[in-house]
């Protein structure tokens, strides 16, 4: 087990539906990174952008941009996560993938799809979340809206590290900046969320304000808005546990079912 896991959020422009020229884009930013780091991380539909286009940019598991995840995984001997636009039988979804350095593949698909955009026109919502053990740390990984909800990211699990990858547009920034501060606080959990920059085809903008909270919801990122940039934060694990063990807050949460 590590006590300290040090992650690279990549805040960057998206290149409109065009897999090959953002994985382009990615590479070369991610050859830029000379410290070593224990995990990478990518925006949602990092290949696309946020698009209900989903027969022009959808892959399989096995398609171009998983190879490509699991080649830079080995090449930095570090994990690498973000979400993209996946075809499953007759199905489509905002899938999130977590690649280990080793090449194992662990997925959770967008639970909330967001409405206001049609994206359940489109894509299947998820139906359960997913857990990641990596370097003895336990992680959380969900999908932009999902911030929305806090009964679905609830800590039930004891997880260490809330993820969100998102393309949150501008006019509704506020509302990221102050949810990923909460979800830390309540779950006594970090809490990262990387979002993208740029405008998209649509004409929607995206501000950035990716950042990382501690479990007290204090601020460990600077990261400046609308900048394509790379910042790499470190984590503790003894961090949490300290403050869990002064502050058994999660002791006194909620028992509930969740109704799917």
């Amino acid at each position: 087990m590590k006590n300290e896991l040090k992650i690279a959020l990549i805040q960057s422009d998206l290149v409109w539906e065009n897999p090959e020229e953002n994985r382009k884009t990615f590479e070369s930013k991610i050859d830029t990174i000379s410290e070593t780091i224990d995990l990478i991380v990518l925006p949602e539909m990092f290949t696309s952008g946020f698009t209900m286009n989903a027969y022009s940019v959808a892959e399989t598991m096995s398609g171009k941009t998983l190879t490509w995840l699991k080649k830079i995984a080995k090449e930095k001997n570090a994990a690498i996560t973000g979400s993209l636009v996946v075809s499953d039988g007759n199905l489509f979804y905002n899938r999130s993938v977590f690649v280990h350095p080793n090449g194992k593949v662990e997925t959770y698909d967008k639970r909330h799809t967001f409405t206001l955009a049609g994206e359940h026109k489109v894509y299947t919502a998820g139906t359960s979340k997913t857990i990641i053990n990596y370097q003895g740390w336990r992680i959380c990984p969900l999908v932009c809206y999902d911030l929305r909800f806090p009964v679905w990211a609830r800590n039930t699990e004891d997880y260490d590290l809330l993820l969100y990858v998102a393309n949150w547009p501008k006019p509704r920034i506020n509302a990221w900046d102050a949810l990923l501060k909460a979800r830390a606080i309540e779950n006594m959990s970090y809490s990262i969320g990387v979002n993208r920059v740029g405008q998209d085809n649509t004409g929607h903008e995206y501000p950035g304000h990716s950042a990382c909270y501690d479990v007290l919801g204090k601020k460990l990122s600077n990261i400046k808005p609308n900048e394509e940039t790379i910042k790499v934060v470190t984590l503790e694990k003894s961090s949490i546990e300290k403050s869990r063990k002064k502050l058994n807050f999660l002791n006194d949460r909620d028992r509930f079912t969740l109704l799917k």
